[in-house]
C-alpha cells in the first residue's frame, strides 16, 4: 500500500500551504494512506490558537482542523520550531497549541520519513 508523509515548512497565510491542502485532500480521497502531517519552520504557525487569519483569506488551520478529524490525520508540530516562534510548549494545558496538533521532535519526523513510500514537502 501507497503511504505518503508530508512535511509543511510555510506559514499558514502562503499560498504554498493551500497546494500542500489541496495535495493531502486529494491523496485522501484517491485512497493513499496518508501517516501525517510534520509542521516544521514556519510551518509550525499552523498550531498557534492565537493567529487570526482575515475572514476573507484562506482559512488553512481549519482545513487542517477538518482533514484531522475526518480522516484521523495525524498532524505533528515540531516543539523547536514551534518555540522559536514564540509558541510556549511546555505545559500540558498549553492554550497557545491548537488541539488537532501533537507536539512532537525531529525524531516523529524520522519515523514518517522512514515508515512512507513518499515524502514531499511544501
Amino acid at each position: 500500500m501507497k503511504t505518503l508523509a508530508v512535511v509543511v515548512t510555510t506559514p499558514p497565510y502562503s499560498h504554498l500551504t493551500i497546494t500542500a491542502l489541496t495535495y493531502v485532500e486529494t491523496a485522501l480521497a484517491a485512497g493513499i494512506n496518508v501517516i501525517g502531517v510534520f509542521f516544521y519552520q514556519d510551518g509550525a504557525m499552523h498550531a498557534n490558537e492565537n493567529i487570526s487569519i482575515a475572514s476573507d483569506e484562506y482559512q488553512a488551520i481549519a482545513h487542517w482542523q477538518r482533514l484531522n478529524q475526518q480522516y484521523q490525520l495525524p498532524l505533528h508540530i515540531c516543539i523547536t520550531a514551534a518555540e522559536m516562534r514564540g509558541i510556549a510548549c511546555d505545559s500540558m494545558d498549553n492554550e497557545q497549541i491548537n488541539e488537532a496538533f501533537t507536539v512532537s521532535g525531529l525524531g516523529e519526523l524520522v519515523e514518517l520519513t522512514t515508515k512512507a513510500t513518499r515524502l514531499v514537502q511544501f
